[in-house]
């Protein structure tokens, strides 16, 4: 026999929007961002937690959406699709194009997410802050130094203006 989970009505901001949405509250944030709000920033990599293809920011920190339940979601959420405001793209995204880091392009949502929270905490980091901060979110064509040398560019552009 299978058992369907019990339904519930969750509230969430999802870049500075309100949404309701009816899922098992168990069910993973990311499958509710992509199925049901439409947003395509975060990726399925690993489901594990462990590629950071799904990175979104809670509360100012790099979460992992594919083994957050939604409905231990308190704080508002931030995707790739929350940094651009009013048609300019947040600093690290034009770092990104400048120093033309993607090459397929799959880990870039975990990588933007998670350079921004490291960023929003230490506007100015060195090298090995970078690498450290950046630690654990995978990238398959192995772009890490043209990663690091977007986010510096980032940094230096911003001066303390990334938390926009």
């Amino acid at each position: 026999m299978i058992r369907l989970g019990v339904m519930a009505k969750i509230n969430l901001k999802v870049n500075g929007s309100p949404h309701t949405v009816e899922v098992d509250p168990s069910t993973p944030l990311l499958y509710v961002l992509r199925n049901d709000l439409d947003l395509h920033g975060p990726k399925f990599g690993c489901g594990l937690g462990q590629c950071g293809a799904c990175t979104v920011i809670i509360n100012g920190t790099a979460v992992r959406s594919c083994v957050t339940p939604t409905s231990s979601v308190k704080s508002e959420i931030t995707t790739l699709e929350g940094l651009a405001h009013n048609g300019q793209l947040h600093p690290l995204q034009q770092a990104w194009i400048d120093e033309q880091v993607p090459q397929c392009g799959f880990c870039q949502n975990g990588q933007i997410m998670t350079a921004k929270a490291m960023l929003d905490k230490n506007p100015h980091p060195t090298d090995a802050q970078i690498r450290e901060g950046m630690n654990g979110t995978l990238c398959r064509c192995m772009s890490y130094n043209r990663i690091q040398s977007a986010i510096k560019k980032a940094s230096s552009k911003t001066a303390g203006k990334v938390a926009a």
